[in-house]
């Protein structure tokens, strides 16, 4: 059964955007709606989904029900995401009847299956971990891909991991067999890189090809989520020309309209590409507080055929900490009354693991911003450790 939730707004311009995904990212896409002249429907699992604060409309149902899909398709001129855990097929026959997804279908193979990703980058020439994608351990290639390896590989779950989930670490050869058959489903087996660190480069890329990029930012990894933004990234001169470059190389590749999320490994050997999001992500919540155009809002343009905003940053520093649930709840006041702190609440319940919110500092100084965006998440209860 489809359900849908009107809290009857009425835009001036008619921009009707749907998203499919009722979490974190559609409250933020809603929040920036109005501005930028959209109305917005999501597609929630549940009236209690961030979402369904902000947006304008909400049809509950599942991401991958026809019906609920078709519902959707008919209240809005486009449709974009708010995460991964989609039926491509499903969208292909919704392109086929003349909706239209930005991105479409085929861009969004390469955010969906990671073997596609890694097959496809490959080809194309650009720098990624070596990788074998495989279905079971019995695979006849498996056995000198392993052997040529220095060490265990990850292992990497080629559809519908996300935040840290579906990526393993085994120990030795063994228990890498071990996890590749307990998957079930198709594998990617990686070499394991030794990593100087981790950067992100997030673009947005226009219904007409126009892409501008933000600045590149520095994550910190914990337990396979992402805990922590800096920008500016560390060592931006060294790197900076090099991240651009695969973003203007990603961008038609995969044929992206909106925002456009590029995770890199550092190493000695250069720049690799881990994996790619096709919507807003992460590593550009500081860009709320930080830049002059949002993701959200440059997202929201792109995909309406708007004109790009400006996305250099209006901060000499910021820093952007992931609020994840702890052992006990703490105290979202006590995270608000730190000096500079925007604490952004995603209006979840409480649940250890869970992701809450996010909190960003920006200011003239790398050490208070980054001292002042810890004690917030720390004081609402964070789960993650200052890096």
């Amino acid at each position: 059964m489809v359900t849908v939730v009107s809290n009857e707004f009425q835009p001036s311009a008619p921009y009707r955007v749907g998203v499919v995904g009722g979490g974190q990212l559609a409250l933020m896409m809603g929040e920036e709606a109005r501005a930028q002249g959209v109305r917005l429907c999501v597609l929630a699992s549940s009236k209690d989904d961030p979402a369904i604060s902000t947006c304008d409309d909400a049809i509950i149902g599942d991401p991958r029900d026809a019906e609920a899909l078709d519902a959707l398709a008919r209240r809005v001129d486009v449709i974009t995401f708010d995460h991964e855990l989609v039926d491509i097929n499903q969208l292909a026959q919704l392109e086929a009847r003349g909706v239209t997804l930005r991105p479409n279908s085929h861009a969004l193979r390469f955010a969906v299956d990671k073997a596609i990703q890694r097959q496809h980058f490959h080809d194309a020439g650009l720098a990624v971990p070596r990788f074998l994608c495989v279905r079971d351990a019995r695979d006849a290639r498996l056995g000198a891909f392993l052997d040529s390896l220095d060490g265990p590989p990850v292992i990497k779950v080629a559809r519908g991991g996300y935040d840290g989930r579906g990526v393993m670490f085994p120990t030795d050869r063994a228990e890498a067999l071990t996890m590749i058959d307990l998957v079930g489903d198709d594998v990617v087996v990686e070499e394991r890189l030794e990593l100087l660190g981790e950067l992100a480069q997030l673009f947005v890329r226009s219904i007409h090809g126009a892409t501008v990029l933000y600045p590149l930012v520095s994550t910190v990894q914990s337990r396979g989520m992402c805990v922590e933004v800096s920008y500016p990234a560390v060592n931006a001169q060294r790197w900076s020309d090099d991240a651009a470059d695969l973003a203007r190389r990603i961008g038609p590749l995969v044929g992206a309209v909106g925002t456009v999320a590029v995770e890199l490994f550092v190493t000695e050997g250069g720049l690799y590409v881990n994996e790619i999001a096709l919507r807003p992500h992460n590593t550009g919540h500081w860009t709320i507080e930080g830049a002059h155009t949002s993701q959200f809002a440059n997202h929201l343009r792109a995909i309406t055929g708007q004109p790009l905003g400006n996305a250099l940053p209006t901060v000499p520093h910021a820093v952007m900490v992931n609020i994840v649930g702890a052992s006990e709840p703490g105290s979202p006041a006590a995270a608000r009354a730190v000096p500079g702190a925007h604490v952004h609440d995603y209006a979840k319940s409480w649940r250890p693991g869970r992701k809450l919110g996010h909190v960003t500092v920006t200011g003239d100084d790398a050490h208070t911003v980054h001292v002042r965006a810890w004690r917030s998440a720390r004081a609402y209860g964070t789960s993650t450790e200052e890096a």
